[in-house]
């Protein structure tokens, strides 16, 4: 599906959201080394945990709202949520207050909004994207989004230590920017909400609604593929969701200063946060070059075939990160990494469609994204584990949930295979 074909919404969306996403991730990916630094390893990976507890409740409320209230105005409220907590962040790190703690809970709100944003983004692209371009779609999505991971890492290894005010307070304003103009040009495309059950119709606590979720949940708990789909999800992520978490902390302890690459007489040296901002840039530059072109060959495979051997990429990759620390070994590492994560980018979503029904898209989607609420929310663990059990046997570990994952795919396309089969 050519870009000049796309619906509206969705261009306004590329655009918006790839500059939101340049300024966000020119001091994401320090901020595991800034909490690190502030509150201790076991502390702050304690705190990130609590901090992704909150996500989970909003992905609860996040679908049902999408659903209900529709996608544009959940999208708009979350962009400017967004903005005002990112404005708070910048607050607490500026010439006028320096306090990790106000900027942890902004952190923290941010993640809340960001979790009510994602179904409802989701679902919108599901809803006026036919279902054999959906792929494409995404896969265009995740790219932009990587180009930033390019862009923003390399502007914030220049700009981050001595100017995080300016950056977090920039990542305000454009989140503001991006919820006012979805409110003013894109369209809603959510179908009619469907109430189950009439009898609540004057119930709004966000209270009820939660615990109204869980049992609106136990019907996509009941279809066990897409069951069996999260929970292999989850032990995924606790490999690849270390990339702003272990990584950055791994690297900054363990790169000693080493040469990249020599001209002549002349040396290019690198080490700890050079050496992740380095990293993440590859990361993003792979994934922003080859996304297309890796999710168009993954889709000449079938689909079981492409989530299991992701999941022992990412296996085999997590091993060779814990078992080096020379600045080649780990690009290479990532590399391996980042073609484990381009194997499933362009088919997850579509996978996830294919299972909906129609007027459930925006609460499947959320129940999917619980993958990473839940997988952040445990994620957090390995860096205290790093003082607990040290990193060799930390990385071994999450190797192991990557293969475990991978036995949790067979078994559920297994499932979903007699299910086709019987339709």
């Amino acid at each position: 599906m050519r870009l000049k074909d796309w619906d509206k919404n969705l261009k306004i969306r590329l655009s918006g959201e790839f500059l939101v996403n340049v300024t966000f991730w020119m001091f994401f990916p320090f901020l595991a080394i800034y909490f690190t630094d502030s509150f201790g390893k076991t502390a702050a990976g304690l705190l990130l945990i609590f901090s992704q507890f909150f996500s989970v409740a909003a992905n609860l409320l996040g679908g049902y709202y999408a659903d209900k209230f529709g996608r544009k105005k959940m999208m708009v409220y979350s962009a400017v949520g967004q903005g005002a907590a990112f404005l708070v962040f910048a607050f607490a790190s500026s010439p006028w207050l320096e306090s990790p703690v106000l900027g942890f809970i902004s952190f923290t709100v941010v993640s809340i909004f960001g979790s009510f944003y994602w179904p409802a983004s989701q679902a919108m692209v599901a809803d006026v994207v036919h279902e054999k371009d959906r792929s494409s779609v995404f896969a265009i999505f995740y790219t932009s989004i990587n180009i930033a991971v390019v862009i923003g890492p390399i502007l914030g290894g220049i700009f981050y230590a001595d100017h995080r005010f300016e950056l977090l307070f920039c990542a305000g304003i454009l989140n503001i920017a991006l919820g006012l103009v979805l409110k003013r040009w894109i369209e809603e495309t959510a179908p009619p909400f469907k109430r189950e059950n009439s009898s609540a119709e004057g119930k709004t606590s966000w209270i009820w609604i939660i615990g109204n979720q869980f049992k609106d949940y136990n019907v996509i708990v009941r279809d066990k593929t897409f069951l069996l789909f999260i929970i292999a999800g989850i032990l995924v992520g606790q490999t690849f969701m270390q990339l702003d978490l272990l990584f950055p902390v791994y690297v900054k302890e363990t790169v000693a200063t080493q040469p990249l690459f020599s001209l002549g007489n002349y040396t290019f040296t690198i080490k700890g946060e050079q050496a992740f901002g380095l990293l993440i840039a590859e990361n993003g530059f792979l994934v922003a070059l080859l996304t297309i072109v890796i999710t168009k060959w993954m889709s000449a495979y079938r689909e079981r075939n492409v989530f299991m051997t992701s999941s022992i990429v990412y296996a085999a990759s997590i091993l060779m990160f814990g078992r080096t620390d020379w600045i080649w070994g780990l690009i290479f590492a990532m590399m391996i990494f980042t073609f484990g994560e381009l194997m499933t980018a362009g088919i997850q979503q579509s996978f996830i469609s294919e299972l909906a029904p129609e007027s459930m898209r925006g609460q499947y989607f959320a129940a999917a994204s619980l993958r990473f609420t839940i997988g952040r929310m445990l994620a957090p663990l390995s860096i205290p584990m790093t003082d607990w059990f040290g990193y060799n046997w930390t990385y071994l570990i999450l190797c192991l949930l990557a293969i475990i994952s991978a036995l949790v795919y067979f078994v559920m396309f297994k499932r979903f295979e007699k299910e086709k089969a019987v339709q």
